[in-house]
């Protein structure tokens, strides 16, 4: 195994077991809504569950949307873990490839969630879940929800009086409940954009040409 592949399946490996590991503990202790405070008011431990992409957002609505949403993560793992392979071929900077790795685990943690956990865990809806429960659990294959619990609420207050339309209403910073995964995702991104932008670009224009070539080549050989 080459240094670049060895580093890949460390940090992915390392960020799907903590992943996995607190939404285990949050599933089988706490109940939808509970909140633990860890350090005062903010840092707090809220389950919530949710059908949505990162952050608690919404793909779309209905059991279409959820299913059309565990797919595209299917594809999206796919796509991510065939450039890693090919990136770990090359000598590529260790610290590129923590940061595609990074990406790529934040998804598996996050499908194994969509996939599999309704049919392994109860419902946590005014009790704690159960594991392999007797009965089956909450849902079907692709339904399943994603567990989140981090809750920053770093900032509270109220808009003064003469802010335009949200004047006397109260806010608060940060409100997304998100987990291991959703950062580990944020955080690969985040550093791509800052350190790799331009390798990226060029990763992708030279996938494009090579797309084109191969389609100059099969017109050719159409005409021949």
């Amino acid at each position: 195994m080459t240094r670049n592949r060895l580093i890949a399946a460390l940090t992915v490996s390392a960020v799907v077991v903590l992943d996995q590991l607190t939404k285990f503990l949050v599933k089988l202790n706490m109940q939808i809504g509970e909140d633990i405070r860890v350090f005062g008011d903010w840092m707090r431990i809220h389950f919530v569950e949710n059908n949505g992409m990162a952050l608690g957002l919404e793909f779309a609505p209905g059991s279409i949307g959820k299913i059309a949403l565990s797919l595209f993560r299917v594809v999206a793992v796919v796509v991510i873990g065939w450039y890693i392979i090919q990136i770990s071929k090359k000598k590529e900077r260790p610290f590129y490839v923590i940061c595609v790795s990074l990406v790529f685990a934040g998804a598996i943690g996050n499908i194994i969630d969509s996939l599999f956990y309704g049919m392994i865990f109860s419902s946590s809806i005014g009790q704690v879940a159960e594991f392999l429960p007797a009965d089956g659990g909450y849902e079907s294959f692709l339904h399943g929800r994603v567990v989140d619990m981090l809750y920053f609420p770093l900032i509270n207050g109220t808009f003064p009086s003469w802010v335009p339309v949200w004047g006397g209403e109260s806010y608060e910073f940060f409100r997304p409940v998100f987990n291991v995964a959703d950062s580990a995702i944020t955080v690969g991104i985040v550093l791509i954009l800052l350190f790799f932008r331009d390798r990226l670009g060029a990763d992708l224009n030279q996938q494009k040409q090579k797309s084109a070539g191969a389609e100059t080549e099969g017109e050719a050989g159409a005409e021949q």
